[in-house]
This record gives C-alpha cells, structure tokens and sequence, in this order.
C-alpha cells in the first residue's frame, strides 16, 4: 500500500505547507454574483428594511370571506362554461369576424372605477398625489393631482416625480389570469380631454420568461388642452418596447393576443396641478393602416 506524497515530505516542510494553508486560505474569498445580477427583485425604498415574513403571513383566514370566494369563483366557471358553448366572450363567431370597433373600458359611474389603481411617488418617499373619482356628469374618469419632481430625502434616490393610472389585471374563476384578446384590431382608439401635457401610455402583455415580467410597450398621448374632447387612434405597430422605463435595443411588436394591463403616466417633469378626464377606451380596425411595425427589428438569421 502506498502513502500519499504528503507524508513522504520532511516533517519540517509539512510545518511550513500547514502554516502558509491556514494564513491563505481565510483570505481567499469565494467568488459570489450580486443577487440583484440574477433575479430583479422588486424596488424596496433606500433605508427600508426588508420583509421577513412569509407568505401565509398576509392571508386573511375568514370563513365568511371563504365562502364568497367559493361562490364567486362558482359562477365566474359556469359563465366560462356556457361561454364556450356561445363563442369567445359570450359572442357569436361571425361577430367577431365583422366586429371592427370595440370598447373595452368605458366610464360609467363609480363602479366602473374599482377595475383601477392609482399610484404615484409617494411609494419612495415623494410628494407627488393623484386621485381618481367619476365626472361631473358621471360619464366619464376624472384623473387629477399634483406632480413634484423633488425626490426624496434618503441619500440614494436622485430622480422623483410620476403619477400613474393602471388597470386591474383580468381574472377568471380561481383567480386565473384572463387576458384580452385584440388580434382582430391593429389601432388603440380613446376619447380623452386634458390639460396639455404629454402623457405616457403603456400597455402590458403575457411574457413567457420571469425575467420579463417587467417588460412594457409605450407610445406618448399628446393632450392639447381646453373644454374640446379628442378622439386619439394609435395604431398598435407605434407602440416600443421598455423594460422599467428603459427602451430596449431589441425590438418587436406587441402581442395582441394576450394583453394583461393598459396604463397611463405622466412623468414631464412640470410640477403643478394636472387633470385628465377619460370617456372610453377602445380597439378598432383601421384597414386603411397596412403598417407591421414602425421600428428596426434585429434579425438573428438575416435573410440573403
């Protein structure tokens, strides 16, 4: 049986391998990727410590509440069922196929509000405030506030300023994600009145990859101001991708086929009051629009 070459070594140069092993070797940091390389996280405000809790923590274990949850979601699948038997959404098939305008939000009283949130900066410590609340006639969405670009006092946050408005995400029974169906169309078509400053729209879609999960399609609304109303069509082909306010090198269309959210934010840096009142929002069918998509798309494989 033979030793290993270390107990063949003099006892004098084991003392010294030993010694320069145990001096080396605690200095010898192991290499580690930052977390934040790896999985984006989301934003945590600078000086906040983290949540430590677990996720049964939050849940509100209610019987009564259980059992609207069970009848709700109940009927929301019996609706599901006797949809299927219809045609999508209820309808016939052949009025999808002539169908060439459709609204999708419309503004009618104050329960056709409870399908939207409305955030601003506040979340990081800014100033900025927007309130949501039905029209004076109650026809329409009143969005109004004040925007301030003063960032917060925390040593780490530089820029500030931003108020949005975003609509629920879609669900089915069992709290399933429902996404719209805007194939059929190629135009957003939206009737608003504003203030004159230029708002932002986003428009988010199913990703297939977690890392995508922030990925958003923008086009700007530019209001005009006064007591008119404008009737705004964009076609969807204008619309770019960004990914947490970003625009990506990488472009491509939008997926009309499985839209969550649409959303509206206004980040121009005035500070001041602000308004903007929505009538409805919409999809139609431009035929006269033949355009694909509006921006440089890379090809992987470029044809010859």
């Amino acid at each position: 049986m033979s030793l290993p070459k270390l107990t063949r070594l003099p006892s004098a140069r084991l003392l010294i391998i030993n010694h320069l092993h145990q001096q080396l070797l605690p200095s010898i940091t192991p290499l580690s990727v930052p977390r934040r390389a790896l999985i984006q996280g989301k934003y945590r405000r600078p000086g906040q410590p983290k949540e430590d809790k677990f996720p049964w923590e939050g849940i509100n274990f209610d019987f009564s509440k259980g059992l609207e949850g069970i009848k709700k979601h109940f009927t929301l699948l019996k609706k599901e069922f006797y949809d299927r038997w219809v045609g999508p959404e209820g309808k016939p098939i052949i009025e999808h196929m002539l169908e060439q305008n459709r609204v999708i939000w419309e503004f009618r009283g104050a329960e056709s509000l409870q399908h939207w949130i409305v955030s601003s900066d506040k979340e990081i410590g800014g100033q900025s405030e927007v309130y949501l609340k039905p029209g004076k006639n109650g026809n329409t969405c009143f969005l109004y506030g004040t925007l301030s670009s003063t960032p917060p006092r925390d040593g780490e946050t530089r820029y500030s300023g931003y108020c949005t408005m975003r609509s629920k995400q879609l669900l089915a029974s069992f709290d399933r994600k429902k996404h719209y169906d805007w194939s059929s169309f190629n135009t957003l078509h939206l009737r608003v009145r504003g203030d004159g400053r230029p708002w932002m729209i986003n428009i988010a879609a199913e990703t297939y990859f977690s890392h995508q999960k922030d990925d958003i399609y923008s086009y700007f609304l530019y209001t005009r101001g006064g007591p008119y109303w404008q009737d705004i069509k964009i076609p969807f082909s204008k619309f770019f991708l960004t990914h947490r306010g970003r625009i990506q090198d990488d472009q491509h269309p939008l997926w009309l086929d499985k839209i969550n959210t649409i959303g509206f934010t206004l980040g121009d840096k005035a500070d001041g009051p602000f308004q903007l009142e929505i009538d409805f929002i919409g999809v139609s069918k431009d035929y006269a629009h033949t355009e694909e998509f509006a921006y440089e798309a890379y090809k992987r494989n470029p044809e010859i």
